[in-house]
């Protein structure tokens, strides 16, 4: 076991039209679990893809010691395939059915091999994840997103690989789903490698592997101390950038007074050899004498600034482009006693079956509430949110909104026209500011200068978020309650951290449809609603 590794050397790779995507990338990963971490668009999922063969270096070689499992992020599947077919297992089952029949063809027991245990093992790989009720004939077009990221996972458990690499697999997993993966991969003993932005997973790996930059940077421990390590690096880089800064400056005026000191002494000795009445010549040859020395001066200060630039430079390639939001939003405040929505009875139908138990749901939310929604998939949060929203009207029930905005903030974040600038998208939900107003809100979003006028459809998912987030949180009228569905799914970790800043700002009511347990405590949730078989009660945090 100890040798089983993945090895990459001087790996690089780009896209046929020679984009690099990152250059000489050099790292060994042994046993034990590795999350893999980069902001969005760095190659997490291209590194994944190399290791597992279906991508090929541009230079630079990757070695895999050990049988090699794959999770990609979307799994390539055909809707009509049965669960056995998807699992692998299809053949080996039909054989040990054929044999059980009385047929003893040679061929059924080459199919079968060491593999006689299959239909058992497969069903408890299926019961750990979840799955104890999909029959092995079902085809993968009845199950949900959900459902077949767990699929896919069993099929590669099932394979016994020693090195399993996973790009994504908590992404539409409810919490139940994603604390039954945590615990099936805390049983790992091979390699493993998650790209994930799950950091509730994260914490559960052994050490951090960073891309940043086109470098790879392995750390030691989880997520949390990978966090602390990276904060220790940047207090230190901070300082550094201080202290260069100051001696920049420092140098620029030594070297400043040093020109003046040579200015007036040129010019004290041009009014003391007028003044002596000394020959032309002699007189000539003391102002280049005086002339010469004060270019050598000039140099040695010169040389001394560009050393100290240089050395600014140097401290601020460490420092990190990872800036939070810093927000005032005034205007979302809500009091305390007010009610800004209230629904009882709320029925709903999808087709002929109804979502909600049969007294329907009720739901109220009053001032500044903190609100997190969970439940299983499929069990209509989604929906709930669009009743609020009022862009679905119930079968039946009442429903009461106080005067004032209500926000919507979807994971696909679609509410950009991508035809218009950051600015021209802002100014349309804040007509009514100046525009000195609006450049400077969108500064704090960190759009500053020709930033806060890039097209939205060039704006890469970060920037995306920002530009959103400015949008809907300075809108006119300020929105005083905000329902965001599964927000942080498809954003980065430094993303996230500042949709977090945002809504640490934000005055206002809002619930929130997330699994992310850690994006909930940081966000500062108070109340929790949990939404199953059609009712809608008020539930605990994980562990309490």
């Amino acid at each position: 076991m100890s040798d089983i590794s993945v090895v990459c050397s001087n790996l690089s790779f780009a896209w046929p039209d020679d984009t690099p995507v990152f250059t000489g990338l050099s790292c060994t990963v042994g046993p034990g679990r590795t999350g893999l971490v980069a902001p969005n668009g760095a190659g997490k999922s291209t590194l994944l893809k190399l290791i597992a063969g279906e991508l090929k270096p541009t230079a630079g070689s990757v070695t895999v010691t050990g049988t090699l499992g794959y999770l990609p992020q979307s799994l390539p599947l055909t809707t009509g395939l049965s669960v056995a077919e998807v699992l692998g297992v299809a053949r080996v089952i039909a054989a040990i059915d054929a044999v059980e029949s009385g047929d003893v063809d040679e061929r059924h027991f080459t199919t079968i091999g060491d593999d006689w245990d299959i239909e058992e093992r497969t069903r408890v790989q299926l019961d750990r994840l979840g799955l104890d009720d999909v029959s092995l004939d079902r085809t993968l077009g009845t199950l949900s997103g959900g459902q077949a990221v767990s699929l896919g996972l069993a099929a590669q458990l099932l394979r016994r690989p020693d090195v399993l690499l996973l790009d994504e697999p908590t992404n539409n997993l409810d919490l139940e789903a994603r604390e039954r993966l945590h615990d099936v991969l805390a049983d790992w003993n091979g390699c493993l490698v998650v790209v994930s932005h799950d950091r509730t997973l994260l914490d559960r790996m052994d050490r951090i592997l960073e891309l940043e930059r086109g470098e790879l940077r392995l750390f030691g421990g989880n997520f949390t101390a990978y966090e602390e390590a990276v904060r220790a690096e940047q207090e230190v880089a901070e300082k550094n950038v201080r202290n260069a800064e100051q001696a920049l400056k420092r140098e620029k005026r030594e070297a400043q007074q040093a020109r003046e000191r040579a200015e007036r002494r040129m010019s004290n000795a041009a009014k003391g050899l007028k003044d002596a009445g000394l020959p032309r010549i002699f007189a000539g040859n003391m102002k280049r004498g005086a002339q010469e020395a004060a270019g050598r001066s000039g140099q040695v200060h010169a040389g001394r600034v560009g050393d100290a630039q240089s050395r600014l430079d140097e401290a601020g390639r460490a420092l990190r482009d990872e800036q939070r939001l810093t927000l005032d939003l005034p205007d979302t405040r809500v009091p305390a006693g007010r009610t800004v929505f209230h629904g009882e009875h709320l029925r709903v139908r999808l087709g002929d079956r109804p979502l909600f138990a049969a007294d329907g749901v009720d739901l109220s939310i009053r001032g500044p509430e903190r609100i997190a929604l969970t439940g299983p998939n499929g069990s209509g949060k989604s929906t709930l949110l669009r009743l609020v929203l009022g862009e679905l009207l119930p079968e039946s029930g009442e429903i009461r909104r106080a005067d004032g905005r209500i926000a919507y903030l979807s994971q696909r974040l679609d509410l950009l026209d991508l035809d218009r600038t950051v600015a021209e998208n802002f100014a349309a939900y804040a007509p009514h500011r100046t525009d000195a107003e609006r450049m400077n809100l969108l500064a704090r979003f960190l759009f500053r200068g020709a930033g806060a006028h890039l097209p939205a459809r060039v704006l890469s998912g970060g920037e995306r978020l920002r530009a959103t987030l400015a949008c809907v949180l300075c809108a006119e009228p300020a929105p005083q309650l905000l329902l965001l569905d599964e927000p942080t799914n498809n954003l980065d970790l430094v993303s996230a951290g500042q949709l977090e800043s945002a809504l640490a700002s934000y005055q206002g009511a809002f619930v929130v449809v997330s699994h992310d347990e850690r994006f909930l405590a940081e966000i500062g949730v108070g109340r929790r609603l949990r939404l199953s078989g059609g009712v809608l009660a008020e539930a605990s945090a994980p562990g309490e």
